[in-house]
């Protein structure tokens, strides 16, 4: 039988392989490369499941650079809470290489598209399975390099080229804060192992820092969308509707989240009041912009940033909680502030995942349509889509009894426990939620087609509506105890359980959440409307509302045109004069001169020669005696 060790290098080995398979010798072959893709996906799956549900946890770390008192090792940790994210990337993103058969289905660089697919599940696995800071980080910059090649797959458009570059750049500058966050994290401990690092704070509290974890968390910021680096996400919508499944849905937004469950130790009071600050403040502004967007894709965008703030908010209140209710620790992987987290991790996994692929299979329908204004009727002329959709919709909006519901509830009672204040404010972002996606689901859905896309719309083929009925299923069921299975238990029996009374509260204040959205959005929209009535009929609020949304935007590009350009240009200047200038052309000249007066004393006269011998005897008997 192999060990935990092994599989988890084999689930490197196996995207890495087709990756590189792809890459060398498979470029021009579309068809050798999908399968290459889907079969390696379907492999990591099945191994992640053994590993999962069969083995245990494990750990091994193994030498690979020593600089002086610097050793770096590369390693494998295994316990609750990488198998829940193990999970997740596994499962959901095989689902959505199926997907993608159909929908990039006579593509012309299908093959490039699949190659690069797998090059991210190789990136995306190495940062669930590291075990140290430093191999987080390597893996962390690979899926930063593979999101960039997908963001940008559509080369021909420059609005694509642009959204890669934005994507990336602003990665980098959350990286840059994560970066020092590590080096300094090595200064602190001496080791940039996990387990060590979470020893040594368990021993001596006071060696956690609020600048390491601050800085730790720039990285999270960043990946995750988070205020004031979430401007990247929307755009990023330029990619493939499969690509927005798998990396701005499912796992690479996913992974500042598990980075925060992974460092939960490192972090100080002080650290965990601005994270939740953050968290809440990016739940509640990315849905009011959602309320504007006419692009399918870039209202889910929104709402995945928004939701995004709600998995920050649930891990800082969650270790709120714990701080005041030491008898509900939890695992020590799974403390209760990673499990609240990682629940809603994983169920807006399922549900958004299913919303992604759902509006792919409506874009793919209606010919490549993407305003909701111009679609309409689609319920008729998509039956399996409706519904599927439909169930994603019901979960996001936190319906009860279905997946959405539990894991939103379990941050809005942590939330009501720790700060009343960040209660109300995720109430606002849930009848946020409610009424933009309302507004959505009408309008594509219902009333009479309103383009001739839209009328001559079709269902998708089989190999897109099957990953849409899995994921349909596990948007209902999967807050339920029935997808976690010992050893994934862990991360239910980590979780607080309220009272009847506080239950029954919950219950009925999502159930009031979720019928005013729906009345506000069905009121305001009807079954289905030929343009934003919002814009239409309450214009200050509609433009009040787009400039909140720009303001980021428009205070970066003013930003870049007017100090960063023109400290580019003075920086350009003094390397000119000082680089260029003094430096390297005044060594030249200086060396030309000594060089021409050194030739000029080559005058081949025996005699000058004996004159500057004596001089120079002269001039060392001085120096050496002094007389």
């Amino acid at each position: 039988m192999l060990s935990p060790e092994l599989l988890a290098l084999l689930l490197l080995a196996v995207p890495l392989t087709s990756a590189l398979l792809i890459a060398f010798f498979f470029r021009r072959a579309g068809t050798i490369a999908q399968v290459l893709s889907v079969g390696a996906a379907g492999a990591i799956a099945l191994i992640a499941g053994h590993l999962i549900f069969r083995m245990g946890d494990a750990a091994v770390s193994v030498p690979w650079l020593t600089l002086g008192d610097f050793s770096l090792s590369l390693g494998f940790l295994i316990n609750p809470l990488s198998k829940v994210m193990l999970g997740v990337v596994a499962f959901v993103g095989f689902l959505i290489h199926v997907f993608a058969l159909g929908y990039m289905k006579g593509d012309t660089s299908i093959a490039r598209f699949f190659g690069c697919m797998s090059f991210f599940m190789f990136s995306m696995l190495g940062i669930v399975l590291a075990d140290n800071l430093a191999m987080l980080f390597i893996f962390w910059e690979l899926v930063g390099v593979s999101s960039y090649l997908l963001i940008g797959y559509y080369l021909e458009r420059p609005s694509a080229v642009a959204a890669s570059n934005k994507a990336f750049i602003t990665n980098r500058v959350g990286d840059f804060g994560f970066l020092i966050g590590i080096a300094w994290a090595w200064m602190q401990f001496k080791t940039l192992n996990l387990t060590e690092i979470s020893a040594q704070i368990a021993a001596d509290p006071s060696l956690a820092l609020t600048g390491i974890a601050l800085l730790l968390f720039c990285g999270a910021v960043g990946k995750s969308g988070q205020m004031p680096l979430h401007v990247w996400l929307p755009d990023a919508m330029e990619g493939p509707t499969p690509v927005s499944a798998l990396i701005h849905a499912a796992t690479m937004v996913a992974a500042g989240i598990y980075l925060l469950c992974r460092i939960h130790f490192m972090m100080t009071a002080d650290a965990l009041n601005v994270v939740l600050i953050v968290g809440v403040t990016t739940a509640l502004y990315a849905g009011v912009c959602a309320v504007t967007q006419k692009d399918i894709k870039k209202i889910l965008a929104y709402s995945t940033v928004s939701q995004l703030g709600y998995m920050v908010a649930a891990f800082a209140l969650g270790t709120m909680y714990a701080a005041k209710h030491p008898e509900h620790a939890g695992h020590a992987a799974l403390t209760v502030g990673a499990a609240a987290a990682m629940f809603h991790l994983t169920t807006h996994a399922f549900f958004k995942a299913l919303l992604f692929l759902g509006a792919g299979s409506i874009i793919h329908g209606c010919h490549h349509e993407q305003n909701i204004f111009k679609m309409g009727g689609i319920a008729k002329k998509m039956p399996v889509t409706f519904v599927t959709f439909t169930a994603g919709y019901v979960a996001l909006i936190g319906f009860p009894w279905v997946s959405g519901f539990w894991s939103k509830d379990t941050i809005l009672y942590l939330a009501g426990q720790v700060s009343p204040v960040a209660e109300k404010f995720l109430l606002a972002g849930a009848l946020l939620t409610a009424f933009y996606m309302t507004r959505l689901w009408v309008t594509v859905f219902w009333d009479r087609p309103k383009s001739d896309h839209s009328d001559h719309a079709h269902e998708s083929p089989m190999v897109m509506l099957v990953p849409l009925l899995v994921l349909a299923v596990l948007a209902i069921v999967g807050g339920a105890n029935l997808v976690y299975q010992p050893p994934l238990d862990a991360l239910v029996n980590s979780l607080p359980h309220p009272d009847a009374a506080t239950h029954h509260r919950l219950l009925v204040t999502s159930a009031v959440i979720v019928a005013l959205g729906f009345v506000g959005g069905r009121l305001l929209y009807g079954w289905g409307a030929a343009n934003d009535r919002l814009e239409t009929s309450i214009r200050p609020l509609h433009a009040l509302l787009v400039g909140v949304q720009r303001c980021f935007d428009v205070a970066y590009n003013w930003y870049v045109a007017n100090v960063q350009q023109r400290v580019a240009e003075l920086l350009g200047f003094l390397e000119h004069l000082l680089i260029s200038g003094l430096v390297v052309r005044g060594s030249a000249a200086v060396a030309g001169v000594l060089g021409i007066a050194a030739k000029s004393l080559q005058t081949g006269n025996i005699h000058g020669y004996v004159y500057w011998f004596l001089g120079g005897l002269l001039a060392f008997w001085f120096l050496a005696f002094g007389f």
